[in-house]
């Protein structure tokens, strides 16, 4: 009897072992271009008002992705919640001003400033003001006390709101001891209505220096014209050198603070025989807002990972429906407040409501419904940049190539992870906040073009085609991760993380 039931058993592991795979192919038709049109026009469209972080529009575009989440049959991602709050604090009836030389400038705006007045002398230009394993912009300088003065480098972008490791301005300002960090802004105009500034760390261990964002005409004012010229080139070449520039400065500041909140958006579909292990698909659906009334978009950035997700949740259900879910749990998570720098992520990554050393893979959808430069004339309505494949776990590669030679023959272009990159752009998404964690991540994007953080970035000019196909590869991909027999290895550091 007992031997009897071992081979009973043996050959029907054996079978099960030994099924077929599900075929992928049914499901990934299921995302159209028809369907991501229709979700992008409504997700992008004026009623959302931009959607930036902690306003109206933010919680209209996460109430859309939960209704959709729900409606598809996904589980709530945070117990009985779809979403997951995280605090954000704003500056509100602030008034700000500087004085050059006796000259006052309404071109000023506060960054992470508290009620503070200053009368300084002396203003410490420190290039870009990045600390990293290529260069320090701090090298033998001593700025104890003083006002430093950063401008604008390949790796923090106009508005530096994109955070890279180093590329904190005002927190690597402040371990060096500045007392005010001020941040050349080419969009800081005068009588331009900013609005309150935002941030999420109102309590913190200790207090760092107060920071400003200046225009070019206040950065002139303090270097002189032909000085300004000429360092704003060389921080953009990267041989920026640093140097102390003399002039009288008074900077004052007052404010009080509100209150708010702001989402990530998480459904969840439950896997099978390994179901405590999961697999995360990301994309940020906050934007930038709105600005003197004109309504920016983002129906690229990140409009068009935002419904991505929405369509590879779809195919996974009618996939679970059908009797062939995932094996492991796929969370589908749209976060906010990337825009601000990476905010969501990080307080999920800090936060993790899913454990992170059971997490294989994030796979991070960040603009993939354009055309860049870079590839007009080419084969351009057939590539996706790859980003992050080379890193963390030796499993990427070879998994990604495989499901796009099989399924959607594209072409990878890797030219993003090159380690002397200047643009950073692994550094500059969310999938960053996984994998400074010790997650395995890819990152999908379709490179940056001229209506980039413009009221431009407008549904129109989508290409749903070619959108459909690159949200097809990441569901092809996911689908293997999410079935294979083992997590994705981690035997690759990551690079500073030592």
């Amino acid at each position: 009897m007992k031997s009897y039931l071992l081979i009973a058993f043996t050959g029907m592991s054996l079978a099960a072992f030994a099924q077929k795979p599900a075929n992928p192919k049914p499901y990934a038709a299921t995302i159209t271009a028809a369907e991501l049109k229709t979700h992008l026009y409504i997700v992008a469209g004026k009623e959302m008002e931009g959607r930036e972080t902690a306003t109206e529009g933010q919680r209209k575009a996460a109430a859309y992705i939960q209704d959709h989440f729900k409606a598809l049959g996904l589980a709530p991602g945070n117990g009985t919640s779809y979403q997951q709050a995280f605090p954000v604090y704003r500056d509100k009836d602030g008034k700000t001003s500087i004085e050059v030389n006796g000259k006052e400038f309404s071109e000023v705006m506060p960054a992470n400033a508290g009620e503070a007045t200053y009368y300084l002398s002396e203003v410490v230009f420190v290039g870009d003001g990045i600390t990293d394993s290529t260069h320090d912009s701090y090298k033998g300088l001593d700025v104890a006390g003083k006002a430093v003065l950063v401008m604008p480098g390949k790796a923090t972008g106009g508005g530096g709101r994109r955070r890279t490791p180093g590329s904190n301005f005002a927190e690597n300002a402040r371990l060096h001891g500045a007392a005010v960090v001020l941040y050349v802004n080419p969009a800081v105009r005068a009588g331009r209505n900013y609005g309150g500034y935002m941030y999420t760390q109102a309590f913190k261990p200790t207090a760092g220096p107060n920071s400003f964002h200046i225009s070019g005409a206040v950065a002139k004012a303090i270097m002189g014209e032909a000085a300004y010229n000429a360092d704003s080139a060389a921080v953009k070449n990267g041989n920026a050198v640093s140097k102390t520039y003399k002039a009288d400065l008074l900077l004052q500041n007052s404010k009080s603070i509100e209150r708010l909140e702001s989402t990530n958006v998480l459904g969840v579909i439950e896997g099978t025989d390994k179901k405590d292990e999961y697999l995360f698909v990301t994309a940020h659906y906050d934007h930038i807002g709105m600005h003197d009334g004109v309504i920016n978009y983002g129906a690229d950035d990140d409009g068009s990972g935002t419904v991505a997700i929405i369509e590879m949740a779809q195919a996974f259900m009618k996939a679970k429906a059908e009797g062939k879910g995932p094996r492991r749990t796929i969370v589908f998570m749209c976060v906010s407040g990337e825009e601000k720098g990476l905010w969501g992520s990080e307080y999920y990554s800090d936060h993790p409501i899913f454990p992170l050393e059971k997490t294989t893979v994030d796979l991070n959808i960040d603009m993939i419904g354009r055309i860049d430069p870079l590839h007009k004339g080419k084969d351009s309505a057939n590539y996706v940049y790859v980003v992050g494949d080379d890193k963390l776990s030796s499993d990427l590669r070879p998994i990604s190539e495989a499901a796009n030679k099989k399924y959607t023959k594209m072409a990878l272009d890797y030219k993003f992870n090159a380690p002397n990159d200047p643009e950073r752009i692994y550094y500059r998404s969310d999938h960053y906040n996984f994998a400074r964690k010790g997650v395995p991540v890819i990152f999908y994007f379709n490179g940056v073009h001229a209506d980039y953080h413009k009221p431009t970035d407008t549904p129109d000019k989508i290409n749903y085609e070619l959108l459909a196909k690159r949200t097809q590869l990441v569901f092809y991909t996911a689908w293997e991760m999410a079935n294979r027999n083992e997590m994705l290895k981690r035997d690759i550091p990551l690079p500073g993380m030592n």
